[in-house]
């Protein structure tokens, strides 16, 4: 009975390690990320300043106002949207960390469908 016992306590020890998260890395720099279009993987390019961001998908570049809401949550709000879809501010959470990347889910502020992806820091 004490094996049993004992054995249910580390398992909560040990369930309960939370994932690191050094979010204040990533606030600004270089990032570099991979996302699909028709199949195909490409490589986006993001610039983030304390309340800007530029990102670089091929030949399209977006701007967003950002808006951090603690250290490991931002909202981004596109600064000249050219559609309804654009007009939605988007929530990303950092989820973890590396020294050089970190993986986040995001998703339209309001919205529970949430999705995931990774970005890597290059400066």
């Amino acid at each position: 009975m004490k094996s049993i016992a004992l054995f249910f306590t580390l398992f909560l020890i040990l369930s309960c390690n939370q994932p690191e998260r050094n979010c204040t890395d990533f606030k600004t720099g270089n990032f570099k990320f991979n996302y699909l279009v028709d199949g195909k993987e490409h490589v986006g390019h993001i610039t983030r300043t304390d309340d800007l961001q530029i990102e670089t998908y091929g030949t399209r570049v977006d701007s967003s106002e950002v808006r951090w809401v603690n250290d490991c949550e931002v909202i981004f709000r596109t600064i000249n949207p050219k559609s309804m879809a654009e007009r939605k501010d988007i929530h990303i959470k950092i989820i973890t960390t590396t020294a050089d990347s970190y993986t986040f889910e995001y998703s339209y502020v309001g919205e529970v469908a949430k999705q995931k992806g990774e970005a890597f820091k290059v400066d």
